[in-house]
């Protein structure tokens, strides 16, 4: 656990992180985008951290796939340990220029590392990079994100695209869940010995896959 970053440590042990959304029983009924609320949790279901989207009611409403965003994601005392933030940009294949990019900073205010969209016709692609904005890991979707009755996987790979060595899988769990609420379910496999600045990169990276691919569809939890 040395130099590690306060309120990471316990990163240190997970070779699975699960992230359970919260669903506001208002947003359930109403279909009105409220502030995002989630829970991290290990392998066996045990919450490790919280996490909290901070958004304006119009950013949320009118500009949902494609807002900005700050999630503050706290321990179980309260004490913020991630930052995640996303600029606005816009969300499409076919623009090159608006690709997405997402900063991380663990403790608050550090930057632990980034989650660069690179751009591709046919797959959805992410960089996980390091501080120093070097590239550390990729992320590989698969052609079609609607996961309708299975799991949908983006795997982890080594740079060269090659080895693969963890998955962060978006889980379907039943049609009816599907049609009255989107809640984001993720899992995210990764080795144990991950630096855990980079663990916490991959978290972020969870929630903008989410944003991107599953937030207005039906195919989510």
């Amino acid at each position: 656990t040395h130099n590690l970053p306060p309120g990471l440590e316990y990163l240190n042990q997970l070779d699975q992180i699960i992230i359970h959304q919260q669903v506001e029983l208002l947003e359930a009924i109403l279909g009105t985008e409220t502030s995002s609320k989630y829970e991290i949790k290990n392998h066996l279901g045990q919450r490790v951290y919280f996490a909290v989207e901070e958004n304006d009611c119009f950013n949320r409403n009118l500009c949902s796939p494609i807002r900005s965003f700050t999630i503050r994601i706290a321990d179980n005392m309260g004490r913020e340990v991630i930052t995640v933030n996303r600029p606005l940009r816009c969300n499409s294949c076919w623009f090159p220029c608006f690709l997405q990019e997402l900063e991380v900073q663990s403790p608050p205010g550090t930057i632990a590392g980034y989650v660069v969209q690179n751009w591709d016709p046919f797959l959805p692609k992410f960089t996980i990079q390091n501080e120093s904005k070097e590239d550390v890991l990729k992320i590989i979707g698969p052609y079609a994100t609607c996961g309708c009755f299975e799991d949908v996987d983006f795997e982890l790979k080594a740079l060269n695209e090659m080895s693969t060595i963890g998955k962060i899988s978006k889980y379907w769990s039943g049609f009816v869940n599907n049609v009255f609420t989107n809640t984001a379910n993720f899992g995210i496999q990764v080795p144990v010995d991950l630096d855990v600045r980079i663990k916490a990169v991959i978290i972020g990276a969870c929630f903008l896959i989410d944003l991107m691919f599953f937030e207005n569809s039906l195919d989510g939890l």
